[in-house]
């Protein structure tokens, strides 16, 4: 019911093109995954984001539960029918919302925390992660993990990925459903001999997938390019790679490079919701006065409804008129300017030419990798 299948991998790199069979289809890597946190793409319908060529989507597992609750999701059918998405679904486990609340009490068994609106006390471990999600219903579901802030120390990381390991083994006995992948995620912060024992610890549980967690938390591409070479090597090849949270442009093709399969990120619909537009000739801001008379698409090269229909001048007026439009039409664009990269790069790498790809795209997009 799930299966990973390496199709190729590029000679000038550790880039790979793979394949994700899922309950719900078919997953081409590498593939970008939206993000509809409260089971919803913001600014998008259900079909919207599918014609976008979005293969699989994501939501929250903590903002789920708190409302409307995972069990009313599960009688309405799941996660897939609640919100009329007959593709692929991945929900994380909330760790990382939890453990970014100010007031939470972290244990050997879980995270103690407060309902954000009621001020209630509520638990959450790796039994009741994998309950949550068993009950949601999505083709991938995550471990229970504590995500590591950025700074920490060696000493700090080190007892986190021991509670993380303790974690995922227990994930693995309380989850319940065949037809859902359960992928691990490796801790360990900055450190290389951590992220290597965590890896080495949870590739011995054999999970379908492993994921990389604890990055993109502040400490900046350089040390996320390191993170990502010192710790892909040791996960398996025959199973997916996805690196959490990570979502800029140059972010994505740096870890495709270093052999990640699966990436996720809001930030194509909030940077939409800010009017901040992806072009292939980088970001541009289209509140500016300069795009007040400006009757081109915003990117000629992208085929989205939007640059297909509308101008530079007429998302400006949207946007200074506060209209919602603005938003929903900057996130059409947004998500397929995404989705047309890895489309881009997934034939890069079937033709081995992967390195040139990522060279011509970064540099016409305007970006300049830091010196130093």
């Amino acid at each position: 019911m799930f299966r990973f299948d390496l199709l190729t991998t590029d000679r000038t790199s550790a880039a790979r093109r793979g394949r994700v069979t899922t309950p719900h289809g078919v997953i081409e890597t590498p593939v970008f995954m939206p993000v509809g946190t409260h089971a919803a793409m913001k600014a998008m319908t259900p079909t919207q984001v599918d014609e976008t060529g979005a293969q699989i989507i994501l939501s929250n597992t903590y903002h789920l539960h708190l409302k409307p609750g995972e069990g009313l999701v599960e009688k309405a059918g799941g996660l897939h029918r609640f919100m009329n998405w007959d593709k692929p679904i991945l929900t994380d486990s909330g760790g990382f919302q939890v453990f970014s609340l100010p007031k939470k009490k972290i244990t050997d068994t879980g995270v103690f925390f407060r309902h954000e609106v009621t001020g209630e006390e509520i638990f959450l471990g790796p039994a009741e992660a994998m309950t949550i999600q068993n009950a949601l219903g999505a083709d991938i579901i995550m471990a229970f993990d504590e995500c590591i802030p950025f700074p920490a120390t060696h000493d700090y990381a080190a007892t986190s990925i021991r509670k993380t390991l303790r974690w995922a083994e227990e994930c693995l006995k309380t989850h319940r459903r065949s037809d859902q992948a359960l992928f691990g995620i490796v801790q360990g912060g900055i450190y290389e001999d951590l992220r290597r024992q965590c890896a080495e610890a949870l590739t011995a549980m054999d999970f379908p997938g492993y994921a990389v967690g604890g990055v993109s938390v502040g400490e900046g591409l350089d040390l996320l390019k390191q993170v990502v070479e010192y710790t892909a090597p040791f996960l398996p090849e025959n199973k997916p790679r996805y690196l959490m949270g990570v979502g800029l442009p140059e972010d994505i093709l740096e870890s495709v490079e270093r052999g990640m399969d699966m990436f996720d990120c809001v930030i194509p619909t909030r940077y939409a919701r800010s009017a901040t537009l992806f072009t292939s000739r980088g970001k541009i801001r289209l509140t500016h006065r300069r795009y007040r008379r400006d009757f081109y698409p915003v990117d000629a090269a992208c085929d989205c409804y939007c640059c297909s229909n509308f101008t530079r001048a007429y998302l400006h007026h949207l946007y200074n008129a506060n209209e919602i439009l603005s938003a929903i039409l900057a996130a059409i664009h947004n998500v397929r300017f995404y989705q047309n990269m890895m489309s881009r790069t997934r034939q890069a790498i079937e033709n081995n030419e992967f390195a040139a790809f990522k060279a011509e795209f970064l540099g016409q997009y305007g970006y300049t990798p830091a010196k130093g």
